[in-house]
């Protein structure tokens, strides 16, 4: 077995190390998947570089998100330097999802037991509060604390404009200033990647997140690519998710741009990113109001009054409409797949009445009774 104490430095806590209990086979070992592609796995902690789910847990990964992704802890039975088979997937502590894109029903994680995320955004024509507020419900919802990194700030003809944007969007939330061009904001990122701590970076293609993981790497381990310059859109270079150790001892997580950031989660994030609509709503006269054109709507006065930006209620109630979409459409799945476990559990009943020769009891109405 593994002394737990070398793990840590990997981000093995005592969350993790109660999950595992007694395990007296020295051939199996907890490891943290560090990459993750076409069912092969890269592994972090062990002797082996590479794992490969055991049938057991493969044929039990009809839901794609309860199989490994960057960022679990997993138990292996652990080789000589070659393929290890992953046994058991741990329970995460948090985790960074969104809807699998094309779906209304799939989650997709991007990365699991995470600390903070840094949500970079560039600042050029790439940056968009309403998006900034889409990320920071999604992280509030995952369990992490979120950063907002703002990226390019080298190339920003009015950088104290755009940070007065942003401290409307995401209020009581780090924001940190940086160029990865020039090296600048990189020691207030440092200062959130302790050791033992995983960052994840999330955002759009082009913003600088690969950029960003090099200079905090100390070294060139993600290829990068310029933004078009035309509409300062980017190529999506990093292909795939992967985590690092950094030279002081943290862990970070690049991610591949984010098109698009579908919500699952219907926890508090929303009302954690909107305290101030919260807060206004809170005076409402009716505890159901709309805020459309009930009587007494305080949100509506305070928007009239310029206490409230119209945009934050737009955006307010377009991701709680989408949350309640999704959780609707959740409960309709869960109720379709208990009618099919119904109908075929009541066909196998049928049938083995009529393999035993069983008629109907008038008398008990749907009851059967053995012919006499």
């Amino acid at each position: 077995m593994v002394e737990l104490s070398k793990l840590e430095s990997l981000g093995f806590t005592p969350f993790f190390a109660q999950q595992i209990g007694d395990i007296k086979d020295p051939g199996l070992v907890p490891a943290r998947v560090a990459a993750a592609q076409c069912g092969r796995f890269a592994l972090l902690g062990c002797r082996s570089s590479f794992g490969a789910l055991t049938g057991r847990l493969r044929r039990g990964g009809t839901d794609p998100s309860m199989l490994p992704t960057v960022g679990d802890w997993v138990i292996i039975r652990d080789g000589d330097g070659g393929t290890a088979l992953i046994t058991v997937l741990l329970k995460r502590r948090t985790g960074f999802v969104r809807r699998a894109p094309g779906s209304l029903t799939e989650v997709q994680v991007i990365a699991a037991n995470i600390d903070t995320v840094f949500i970079v955004t560039s600042a050029n024509r790439e940056f968009n509060p309403r998006r900034i507020e889409r990320y920071l419900t999604a992280v509030w919802n995952s369990g992490a604390v979120p950063v907002v990194v703002v990226n390019k700030i080298d190339v920003c003809p009015d950088l104290p404009g755009l940070l007065s944007a942003l401290a409307a969007v995401a209020p009581d939330v780090p924001v940190i200033a940086a160029s990865a061009l020039v090296g600048e904001g990189l020691e207030q990122l440092r200062a959130h990647i302790t050791p033992g701590a995983t960052v994840a970076l999330v955002g759009s293609s082009g913003v600088g997140k690969s950029s960003l993981v090099n200079r905090l790497l100390g070294t060139v381990r993600q290829i990068t690519h310029e933004s078009r310059s035309e509409d300062d859109k980017g190529r999506h270079t990093t292909t795939h998710r992967e985590l690092f150790m950094t030279p002081l001892g943290g862990l970070l997580i690049d991610t591949p741009g984010l098109r698009e950031l579908g919500l699952w989660d219907d926890g508090e994030g929303r009302d954690r990113v909107f305290p101030d609509v919260e807060a206004v709503a809170a005076r409402c006269r009716f505890n159901d109001c709309r805020h459309e054109d009930e009587p007494g709507c305080a949100v509506r006065l305070a928007i009239s009054s310029g206490e409230l930006a119209e945009e934050r209620l737009v955006s307010y109630l377009k991701l709680g409409q989408e949350q309640t979409g999704i959780e609707r459409q959740r409960d309709a799945m869960v109720a379709a797949s208990a009618r099919r476990r119904w109908k075929s559990a009541a066909r196998s009943s049928q049938e083995w009445d009529d393999r035993a020769g069983y008629e109907p009891d008038p008398a008990e109405g749907s009851q059967r009774r053995p012919p006499r």
